[in-house]
């Protein structure tokens, strides 16, 4: 019993002793660096690391991803069942607005034409003869009017027979380029099977989202910025075109939709690269007019001609072809709306390296201020629901303190060089570790980005730390050049940042 006693005092008197050994030491390596307790009366000063207000060029922009989409796309299908009997374009093949693409087997429609056509001209036989027999009073009125009714029907009866003619035809909307086919001549479709898509990939779209906080600052006609993970060092540019009236619920954000030129983009300029004429030649480049390729676009481009825009001979041109079916309207048909005379879309024939469904990161800028003032992240000191920036100035232009206060600041020693001052800061934009400072500082100012938690009291006396050097003492910290305490920053320095 006595024995666990004796062991008892000696573990207390241990943990004792460690206890007044580690606070002693403590103390001792806080009298060392010059460290004192905030608002002492010891007057010691606290070494802080500076850092100057500066200006720099900021962008006020806000970052998203997105998806580029064809301006217009289609996929090809049949409104009636029937057998293929030809294909007039080839896999990925530029097509015009009005080209025939599949020619499904028409005999019997054509048959139908001839003989509604027929009809018609009896229709109109009789009719011209009940009208001269009307006027010389052989015949009644009523025989006219049936004979002009009877017309009627016959005409009627060729607008059918032609409309189920055209839909054994399918032709181009309008002008693009098609994709790969999967069908051939001889198969068999049923009504609404997929063909063959026609995509227009000379203006493309890209669609994204932001988030509800800047819908104050988004409007149409705005410019964006794109960069294609597939093209790496190229910028794009799109022209905002629309914004979406309804705000996702779930990820409260708004949908907007930009376009784009299918052209090269512009050379991303890198800091020390070569001229951008080595990025240029990188870049995928257009085919010249010199080229078969597209000297067989160009003249496919005029849309005089009704005939596939590649040729047999290019590699991808139509499948069948041998031979030309008349048209419906060589058989008296009404001309078809899709073979009347129309204006393709600015942009149709024109084509670059971007394809619909590439993922694209979206910059959306709303300003760009080279003016800033900046101070790095590490100076903000937070408080109440406030920013504070730990300003150093000269003891000189502290303000004067009321009596009462006077006896609780701390003791500025003999030729200090700065004294702490917290300042109320207005912040603004935030980029790569920098803060806009919008109110609360000019440029130039020395303002504390390490051991701000040290400075509980304006006034507290500053020892300037230069970075890589050891602690200087105050009067040699007074004896420092301005400029060069405020030159040393936290940042230009890796090892200071991880102290920190």
């Amino acid at each position: 019993m006595a024995s666990k006693k004796i062991y008892t005092i000696v573990a207390v008197a241990g943990i004792l002793t460690a206890s007044t050994v580690a606070w002693w030491y403590q103390n001792a390596n806080k009298s060392a660096m010059g460290i004192t307790v905030p608002g002492g009366a010891g007057g010691k000063a606290v070494g802080v690391e500076l850092v100057n207000v500066k200006k720099m060029l900021l962008r006020d922009d806000a970052e998203a991803v997105g998806t580029l989409r064809s301006r217009q796309n289609v996929m090809m299908r049949p409104e009636v069942a029937g057998r293929i009997l030809s294909l007039g374009f080839g896999d990925g093949a530029r097509v015009n607005v009005g080209q025939v693409l599949v020619q499904l087997d028409d005999t019997l429609q054509r048959a139908e034409v001839q003989q509604s056509l027929a009809q018609l001209s009896i229709a109109r036989a009789n009719h011209k003869r009940n009208q001269d027999l009307v006027s010389q009073n052989f015949v009644a009125q009523r025989v006219l009017d049936e004979s002009a009714a009877s017309l009627q029907v016959s005409e009627a009866q060729v607008s059918l027979s032609c409309a189920r003619l055209e839909r054994m035809r399918i032709v181009a909307p309008f002008s693009g380029v098609v994709g790969i086919r999967n069908i051939n001549v001889g198969d068999f479709v049923k009504d609404g099977a997929d063909l063959i898509n026609l995509e227009d990939i000379g203006m493309l779209y890209v669609d994204y989202r932001l988030p509800e906080r800047y819908q104050a600052k988004l409007a149409p006609g705005q410019i964006v910025e794109l960069k294609i993970d597939a093209l790496p060092g190229r910028l794009f540019k799109a022209k905002v075109e629309a914004l979406d009236p309804l705000i996702e619920p779930n990820g409260r954000s708004i949908g907007m939709r930009a376009v784009l030129a299918n052209g090269p983009g512009e050379p991303i300029a890198k800091p020390g690269a070569a001229p951008t004429t080595a990025v240029a030649a990188s870049a995928p480049t257009q085919p010249t007019s010199k080229t078969p390729q597209a000297a067989t676009i160009a003249k496919a481009a005029d849309g005089k001609s009704n005939k596939p825009a590649n040729s047999a001979s290019a590699g991808n041109g139509p499948v069948s072809g041998n031979f030309t079916l008349p048209s419906p309207q060589s058989l008296g048909c009404p001309p078809n709306q899709f073979d009347r005379s129309r204006v393709a879309p600015s942009g149709s024939n024109t084509s670059g390296p971007l394809r619909p469904g590439m993922f694209a990161r979206v910059s959306a800028v709303f300003a760009i201020k080279p003016d800033a003032l900046v101070v790095p992240e590490e100076a903000i000191v937070p408080q109440g629901g406030k920013q504070f920036v730990i300003k150093a100035i000269s003891p000189s232009e502290l303000p004067a303190q009321p009596a009462s206060a006077t006896a609780s600041a701390p003791e500025i020693p003999p030729g200090t060089q700065y004294v702490s001052k917290r300042v109320e800061v207005k912040l603004g934009i935030r980029r790569g570790g920098q803060v806009e400072i919008i109110e609360g500082l000019i440029n130039g100012e020395p303002v504390v980005v390490a051991g701000q938690q040290r400075l509980q009291k304006d006034g507290t006396p500053l020892r300037v730390v230069e970075l890589g050097k050891p602690p200087a003492s105050a009067a040699s910290a007074a004896s420092a050049p301005a400029s060069g305490g405020a030159s040393a920053t936290a940042a230009d320095s890796p090892a200071s940042a991880a102290s920190r």
